[in-house]
Parts: C-alpha cells; structure tokens; sequence
C-alpha cells in the first residue's frame, strides 16, 4: 500500500512543478504587459524593476498553486488510466478512495501552507510592493504621464505630454485642460516645461517655458483672452498620484497587506464602534423625548417661552445627530463587510487545493490522457467557473448583498459538492477488468488460469 501512495505522489510532483511554473509565467507575462509601457523608458534600474516583480510573484504564487493542483491531478490520473494502472490497481483490490488518499492529505498540507503564506509572507509583499511604487512615483514624476496620451489621474486637469526623458523630469509638447473653474475653460500650451512635487508631496508643480494661456468663458461666450509667457508655475493637486500623505501611505496597510489574525482585531475594534454609535442613538431617543415633550422653561426674548418651537429646534438637534450615528453605523458596517471579506479569502482560495483534487480524480480517470494539453483544456472551465464564482461572490459580500462567508465560500461549495458526486460516482462503478489490456503487463509465456498455451 506504501509503495502504491508512493507511486501515485510520484506521479504529480513533476506536472506540480510544471503547471506551477506555467502558470506563474502566465501571470507575470500579464503583470509585465500591464506595467511594461509605464516601467519603460523611465530612468529606473533593472534592479529596481526586479525588486518591484519578485514583491508580486507573492500573489501570483498564491493563485497559482491551487490551480496547479488540478492541472497536476488530472495529468498524473489520466496517465495512469491511459497506461491502464488505475484499472490494475482495483484488480488488486485497492478502492478509489484508497488512491485519492494521499492526494488528498498531501493537498491539505498544501492548503494549510498556503493559508501561513497567506497570512505571513503574502501581507509583506504587497506592503513592501506598495513602498516601492511609492518610491518610484517620488522619483519619476513622470512615472504616470505617457507620451502622446491624454492623463487624467489629476481631478480637474487633462494633461497631453508630447515627450518625456528618461534621466530628467524634462517635457516637451505641454497641453493642459483646466476644468477646475467652472466659469471659465481654460487651455495652456507650453513647448518646453518641467514636473516635480512639492517638498510635502501635495502638489504637483509644473514650470513651463514658452507659452500660451487660452481663456474663455463657459457662461456667456463673449470673453475670449489670450496670454503668452516664457515662463509660467501651476500648482495641482497630487490626489490622483497619490502622494498627498506619501509618510502615511508608506506605513499604513491596506486589507491586503494584513493577516487574518490583524484584520480580525480591526473588525472587533469596528464592532465595537458600532455598538457604541447604537448605544448612543439609543440614550439620545430615550433622554431627548423627554426633553422633547416636556414644557420649557428656557425664556425667549421678551421674558417668555416657545414651546412648540423649543421642541422642534430639539427635535432637528436630535435628527441630525441620530443621522450623523447613522452614517458612521453605515461607514463601520461597509469596513467590517471588506475585512470580513479579505479573512475567508485568506482560507477560501488555499482551500480550493482540496476541492480541485475531487475534481481533478474522477475527471482524470474519465479523459484517460495524461497530457498537458488534456489537462490544461478540461482545467481552464472549471478555472473560469471557479474565479467567476470568487469574483462574484467577493462583489456582492462587499456590497452587503450575501454574507462575506456565502461570497467567499460558494465557489467551494458549489465544485466541492460537484467533486464528491464525481468521485463517488466513479468509485461505485463496477469494476469491469480489460484483461486485453493487461496482457502487456503480462510476461510472455503467462498465462491465466484455464486458459490454453
């Protein structure tokens, strides 16, 4: 029985370590496709450009493992069903169950590790990443100006840049849009400039040289000025470059870059806000009735006292206050939703490493070809069903739609159920042996029992 669990855990460790390594090329060669016209041309290092791939290969890795479980299952089952060993091992004896055995303990191993990867190593890399575009950003202003193409990422201004330089902060060809007076459209036009932040990183400077100002205004379209300057300052908000607060973007972590556990004392803490905010409605309905309903003796000007108009002024005080709890119940609830959400993710994508096997057994078994390709093809469906579920799933979780285990968790259930009807349905198959199949396993000169020489 040992050497059979041997045989078969030998049978996927290289189609593990091929369909990992695939699999994570494919996502790097999208991460790179995606970055590649904003890392290039920029001045940076290649080893700045390495460091910034190797912090994300951490999310790569973690959706591709599992994945790459299924790929390898169905490779190594459907080898040994094309080779006819899965139907000599139940000629022996030996159940289907008793096959997926060591599959199986091995992807709960699996899971467990990546559920600390996710929890240990995964936070700190996308931290670290983060940390690093920020400081690309702070060395290239530049970093999100793309020649020839209109940015938008600064609300108010449309900015064209002509052409950037590598080793400088330098443009050439300066258009900007300046939409942030609604009285007035405003056009500047420059040859030559140069972009750099603020010392705080709030504002983002332009200098340019050599140009044109076009005025006009939105309202009656009789005013129309025209300025021309050599040398010209505009002073932009950073908001859409994100480096308003660069100190506390560098230190402060995002859901993402948090483990279960930290996430976990972030929802307990909101919980208990909300609570407060609750108990704070509550003390003010029942103190601020009273106060309501009961005859003032606050005198108005003129030594006398309104009543009716004392109750309705504590009665907008009390409204606006009781909204203002309101929202910040609402504000706490969407927080706890997205962290709630961000903790089953950490334990629900791991997990699919153990449903992916009692996809991958019967569906294996069933194809009864061990290539890459097979595999690959029967893979890429229940890929697709399973991240439409997830993405799905973590969409409605976050906008209160299901609870944050349902969005999480569905995917699972849903392939896990399907997984253990497939198995179940394969091992309840009576067993019917080909014996002209096994006749190459077959010695020459063997023969069976009663039958002639």
């Amino acid at each position: 029985m040992i050497l059979l669990w041997r045989h078969i855990l030998r049978a996927h460790i290289a189609p593990f370590l091929f369909s990992t390594s695939v699999l994570t090329f494919i996502f790097l060669l999208q991460f790179i496709m995606q970055k590649l016209d904003q890392l290039a041309g920029k001045g940076l290092s290649a080893g700045v450009i390495i460091e910034l791939i190797v912090m994300n290969l951490a999310w790569m890795v973690v959706l591709a493992v599992p994945m790459a479980v299924l790929v390898a299952t169905l490779m190594a089952f459907g080898t040994m069903a094309s080779t006819n060993e899965i139907t000599a091992m139940r000629a022996s004896g030996m159940s289907l169950y008793r096959m997926i055995t060591p599959v199986f303990i091995t992807a709960v191993l699996v899971c467990i590790l990546l559920v600390q990867f996710n929890n240990e190593v995964l936070p700190d890399a996308n931290h670290r990443a983060k940390i690093l575009l920020t400081d690309i950003y702070r060395k290239k202003p530049t970093f999100s100006l793309m020649p020839g193409l209109f940015s938008q990422d600064i609300s108010g201004y449309s900015i064209l840049v002509r052409k950037t330089f590598e080793q400088s902060n330098d443009l050439e060809g300066v258009t900007i849009f300046d939409y942030t007076n609604t009285a007035l459209t405003t056009t500047v036009s420059a040859q030559t400039g140069t972009i750099s932040f603020s010392p705080d990183y709030r504002k983002l400077i332009m200098d340019l040289r050599n140009g044109e100002i076009h005025e006009i205004n939105n309202q009656t379209f009789e005013q129309y000025r025209t300025i021309k300057f050599e040398k010209h300052r505009i002073a932009m908000n950073a908001d859409g470059f994100e480096f308003q607060r660069s100190a506390e973007a560098m230190f402060s972590r995002g859901d993402r870059e948090l483990s279960a556990q930290a996430m976990r004392q972030i929802v307990d803490s909101l919980s208990a806000l909300q609570q407060q905010s609750m108990d704070r409605i509550a003390t003010l309905q029942r103190q601020d009735l009273d106060r309501i309903f009961s005859p003032s003796t606050t005198p108005m000007d003129g030594g006398q006292t309104n009543p009716t108009f004392d109750a309705l002024t504590r009665t907008s005080v009390l409204r606006s206050t009781v909204e203002s709890e309101f929202n910040r119940i609402d504000y706490y609830a969407r927080q706890v939703r997205e962290y709630t959400v961000e903790i089953h993710k950490k334990y629900s994508i791991p997990f699919a490493s153990i449903v992916f096997v009692l996809i991958g057994v019967p569906l294996g078994i069933m194809a009864r070809k061990g290539t890459f390709g097979v595999a690959a093809s029967l893979s890429l469906g229940f890929f697709l069903l399973y991240w439409a579920f997830l993405i799905g799933g973590e969409k409605l979780a976050d906008r209160g739609f299901t609870e944050p285990w349902i969005g999480m968790w569905i995917a699972n259930i849903v392939l896990g159920l399907l997984g253990v009807y497939l198995t179940i349905r394969t091992a309840r198959e009576n067993l019917i042996i080909d014996w002209s199949s096994l006749e190459r396993l077959v010695p020459k000169g063997w023969r069976t029992q009663g039958e002639p020489a």
